[in-house]
């Protein structure tokens, strides 16, 4: 686990390189985001992206603080006044709770969330962090959270500051702008940072100020009965989104290198990277797409590149702290909005209106919960009603399979025996697992479509690999329905799995024949069709119960 490839050293370490200059800007702009400060954010930036390196499981990924972290991590701030150490107490939690993820191999339940619904809160809090700067980039500091910063938008456009607003849009356009020529030894948002800096300096704006420099001091947990839940709720949504927002990343990572990440393990790396950011004083983070791709295509192959990336921060924050402290809000506010800008999936959004209306509508009602009530409401919802509309799509299917009842078999011996028995047997034959889906509608279409002279029912369910309790309790309902009607019932074709479940429902009832295939039911249908009122049947069923 602890082995380092030194294959690839001189890549690693250029990789690194490259993303923990990237990485600058944005660790400080999204510790002021998160209310804790900019040393907060290089904090974090360091603990994680070292230690999710050193014991993640993508080897290429670099972590650090991202906009979605950030956004349930502001929002605790305004919930708990800004107490630093109730907040660094979830932030370890968090780790906590991954690491357990990790244990219990929840990573690979995580990669089964539905796209609209990963599309719907990643979009949302793209918005949220827009609308969070939108008061800052005027010259204001607006209350915390969503609501407060909407709120607060007509107060702050009635008093612009427009050399705040000036300086702010000039950051994002050199951030969106500077040349891909230049991009390869200043990225584009450093590039924003130092410009807007040196250009705030004949300007009168908000700028970070003091900024303390050196090691930083360990932060212990911190427990108050008043504030646990609140705590753990913050935490579990920190843990959760951070495991998320890592796996696409590792995903990312996986296409680009052409390798396979470890889920489980990566989330082991990430919690003990957040735990240790939360006892230095450091804010939460994830697998960061955007530091990924940059340390890829830099020549960063393995976890070598995310520990430099962690070390090179590290050397910032000991030596050009008094340096930073000189940057402005507004050009922090700009690149956060950068960020914003970025997080929205607008690659689906463009492509939407082709897709089917269920799926985009899912992603907005995502979006919107995102932004106007929570993230864990809205991925919750996101994931109750996709379940909920994918188990109706395969009902429908199963309820098509079953409306259709075979006029002709593909066997010809079990074709002419359906042939000699001239409509006096009707086969049901299900296809694929029968679940509780269909279950309410299987007597129904059973009833519509029966034939009207039939004296025997036969159940196929020789393409049936699984049933549930609410199929079974409804093939009982068929079962009473048939033998009120004069009918016999046969099931044929099910396997150990099915007759297990049939079995402790309704299979017992004396009233229905059990063969291990349809021939052999069709045989014993045409000797039923065709025997005398006071003529005993005796073909013998192969598993008859």
């Amino acid at each position: 686990m602890f082995k380092l490839n030194v294959s690839n050293l001189r890549g690693d370490i250029t990789g690194g390189l490259t993303a923990g200059i990237v990485a600058l800007p944005l660790a400080l702009a999204l510790g002021v985001a998160s209310g804790l400060g900019p040393m907060a954010g290089l904090y974090g930036a360091i603990a994680v992206g070292f230690f999710a390196a050193l014991f993640g499981g993508t080897p290429s990924q670099i972590s650090g603080p991202t906009g979605p972290m950030v956004v349930v991590l502001a929002g605790l701030f305004a919930s708990l006044s800004g107490d630093a150490s109730l907040i660094f107490t979830a932030v370890i939690l968090a780790g906590i709770f991954q690491i357990i993820f990790g244990f219990l191999k929840v990573g690979e339940y995580i990669r089964l969330v539905p796209y609209p619904v990963i599309s719907g809160f990643m979009s949302g809090i793209g918005a949220i962090i827009i609308i969070l700067q939108l008061g800052r980039l005027l010259g204001h500091e607006p209350p915390g959270g969503t609501i407060g910063a909407l709120s607060y938008l007509p107060t702050a456009l009635a008093d612009i500051n427009f050399a705040t607003l000036g300086l702010g849009i000039g950051t994002l356009i050199i951030a969106y702008k500077w040349p891909a020529s230049l991009g390869k030894y200043v990225p584009g948002a450093l590039a924003a940072l130092i410009i807007g800096t040196l250009v705030s300096l004949a300007l009168s704006v908000p700028i970070l100020g003091q900024i303390p420099t050196g090691l930083p001091s360990i932060q212990m947990p911190v427990f108050e009965q008043g504030t646990a839940l609140l705590i753990l709720e913050a935490a579990f949504i920190l843990a959760v989104l951070g495991a998320i927002d890592s796996l696409l990343t590792s995903l990312v990572a996986d296409n680009m290198t052409r390798t396979r990440h470890d889920s489980n393990r990566e989330l082991i790396g990430q919690g003990i990277g957040n735990t240790v950011a939360g006892l230095i004083g450091g804010i939460a983070g994830a697998g960061a797409t955007m530091r990924t791709v940059v340390n890829i295509r830099s020549g960063g192959k393995d976890r070598i590149s995310g520990m430099v990336h962690a070390l090179v921060l590290l050397a910032i924050v000991l030596g050009l702290s008094p340096l930073a402290a000189q940057i402005p809000h507004a050009v922090l506010a700009g690149i956060l909005v950068k960020v914003g800008l970025d997080i929205i999936d607008w690659s689906y959004l463009k492509r939407a209106h082709k897709g089917p209306r269920w799926d985009f509508g899912l992603m907005i009602l995502v979006l919107a919960l995102t932004v106007f009530v929570d993230l864990i409401t809205a991925v919750g919802v996101g994931v109750v009603f996709a379940a909920l509309a994918y188990v109706r799509q395969v009902a429908h299917l199963q309820l098509e399979e079953l409306r259709k009842i075979p006029e002709s078999l593909n066997d010809p011996e079990e074709n002419a025996l359906l042939e000699s028995l001239k409509g006096k047997v009707s086969i049901f034959s299900f296809g694929g697992p029968l679940s509780f889906g269909a279950a309410a509608d299987v007597g129904h279409h059973v009833r519509d479509n029966v034939k009207a002279g039939s004296k025997v029912m036969i159940l196929d369910f020789t393409r049936v690999p699984t049933v549930d309790v609410s199929a079974a309790m409804a093939v009982e309902t068929v079962t009473v329905d048939a033998i009120a009607a004069g009918r016999q019932l046969v099931i044929c074709g099910a396997n150990a799995a099915v007759n297990e479940v049939l079995e402790s429902i309704c299979v017992n009832h004396p009233g229905i024949v059990i063969y291990d295939n349809l021939h052999d039911a069709l045989l014993y249908a045409k000797k039923k069709v065709t025997e005398t009122p006071n003529q005993e049947v005796n073909f013998k069923a192969v598993s008859q119960s």
